[in-house]
């Protein structure tokens, strides 16, 4: 299996090299050159596995210069009880008749973004001993709040590496800040941008392909590769979930194998839905793909017309992982859509960059129709889904969660479509406890975020998470706040350079 770049489909690298890279040179992102098949008897077959080895067939279709070894090292040491609460990794919660809650929040930040970063690190590292590089790897990271702490703890320490993260700082909740500010290890850098989150990714992404920049790293010995879902080695252990809890399904016997199920999932960078996508085209059988957004909502809009416009108002709400005008994985598939036209996406990606529009073929209008529905909603309605759940089924679940569940009832009350349906639960409803509470409440709380928590754990019955508990005696080590424009500077000077 090789690799290609969305704006160049001639390139071809192996898995490795597109780890390492993270992004290509040309500012395209990497893809495989196609979608490897999983039979019903292989899906079969998951259901008596470990989440570990479950990973580990999947990573075997997609990593094939990797060596069975090396990917067993890297399944075995990610997916375990040391880094995850739970024994499934990935929890599935029964909400109500047919629908499902898959709770990917059991890691050590308590965010999905857990899934995928507790893995890259060992794929990283393995991948960089395949290709012989002998350059130590600058880790550079844009995060609206979750991906942030999670690359932070997934690189922590980690041999030959160093991670640099970015997040707006007026554009996380507190707990998704102290989590950022307090992380320990020799090896990281946190820094608050005086903008949004596509500020932090837009700088990222132009210092990614700054050639004046990379020539200063090389004669230091250094390279950036990415720990955004930019990154293939971030985006593939994504599909692993969502072909798991389809083989779990069909074990507990809540569906039959062949039976289609919906999947719902709050985005606002496209990667966790993307995953889903190439679920469903290795074999999962999935019917519909429903994209969840706040009213940020460029991904609700680009759907229903064919038209990507960030020439918007940008708001911030109370699921901020979410609030992104920029959707950096759209681009992968539209490069499939559009039978891997690297001249499309290269019009339509410079349109963006240069007008912040673009419009999108007929044919390809059609086919996102078909494939997806898209709808939002805003704080107050994401506010009345979490009290409404939490009233109807004891179940109480983080602002992004909420914003799926609206959705796809608003979905189902359109269409009537009864299919049973998975939605991704993306946070700890404990990284949003003032936003929660409200919502449980009716009014905000005067507490503040620690004695939230207790309050919460009162009313919710859930084990607080040992790793935000201790937040509350840990040190703050970072403080730094820039201007987007000197992101660059303030990188050579954290690498002496």
């Amino acid at each position: 299996m090789f690799y290609k770049s969305t704006r160049n489909s001639d390139i071809k690298i192996t898995s490795a090299e597109a780890i390492t890279q993270g992004i290509s040179s040309d500012g395209g992102l990497f893809v495989p050159e196609s979608i490897p098949e999983i039979t019903f008897d292989e899906i079969e077959k998951l259901a008596s596995m470990s989440y570990a080895d479950r990973a580990y067939c999947i990573f075997k279709k997609y990593l094939t210069d990797f060596t069975d070894a090396e990917i067993h090292y890297c399944t075995d040491n990610a997916y375990s009880t040391k880094n995850f609460d739970t024994e499934s990794i990935a929890e599935i919660a029964h909400l109500f008749d047919g629908t499902y809650m898959l709770e990917l929040w059991h890691g050590p930040t308590c965010a999905f973004k857990d899934m995928a970063l507790q893995i890259l690190p060992y794929f990283l590292t393995v991948s960089a001993k395949k290709i012989n590089l002998d350059k130590k790897i600058v880790i550079l990271v844009a995060t609206s709040g979750d991906t942030g702490k999670a690359a932070l703890e997934g690189f922590k320490d980690v041999e030959g590496t160093q991670i640099l993260v970015f997040y707006p700082e007026q554009g996380v909740s507190p707990m998704q800040k102290r989590q950022m500010t307090t992380q320990e290890g020799e090896n990281v850098g946190v820094c608050a941008i005086k903008g949004n989150f596509d500020d932090c990714q837009n700088g990222v992404k132009a210092i990614f392909t700054d050639n004046d920049i990379k020539s200063e790293l090389d004669e230091k010995s250094m390279m950036f590769s990415s720990a955004n879902s930019i990154n293939w080695g971030r985006l593939v252990p994504q599909i692993v979930y969502y072909v798991s809890s389809y083989a779990s399904l069909v074990s507990d016997g809540e569906i039959n194998m062949g039976d289609k199920i919906n999947i719902v999932v709050p985005t606002g960078n496209f990667g966790n839905i993307l995953a889903a996508y190439y679920a469903k085209y290795m074999g999962v059988p999935i019917n519909k793909l429903i994209c969840a957004s706040n009213v940020n909502n460029v991904l609700t809009d680009f759907i229903n017309t064919g038209i990507y416009d960030r020439n918007r108002t940008f708001y911030a709400t109370c699921s901020p992982s979410m609030d992104i005008l920029i959707s950096s994985n759209l681009e992968r598939l539209l490069y499939i859509i559009t039978g891997e036209d690297d001249s499309k996406i290269k019009e339509w990606f410079g349109s963006l960059a240069e007008t912040g529009r673009y419009e999108v073929t007929d044919d390809v209008k059609s086919v996102l129709k078909s494939e997806f529905y898209a709808g939002f909603c805003d704080d107050e309605d994401t506010k009345k889904t979490i009290h409404d759940i939490y009233e109807k089924y004891s179940y109480t679940c983080d602002t992004h969660t909420a914003v799926a569940v609206k959705v796809y009832q608003d979905y189902r009350n359109e269409t009537g479509d009864t299919t049973k349906t998975i939605i991704a639960s993306t946070a700890s409803p404990y990284k949003f406890s003032a936003s929660v509470l409200e919502a449980i409440e009716g009014s905000k709380s005067e507490l503040d975020e620690y004695d939230m928590i207790d309050k919460l754990n009162e009313l919710s019955k859930l084990e607080v998470p040992e790793s935000l508990a201790k937040l509350k005696t840990s040190e703050r080590r970072f403080s730094d706040s820039i201007e987007k424009s000197d992101m660059k500077n303030y990188v050579l000077k954290n690498l002496g350079a």
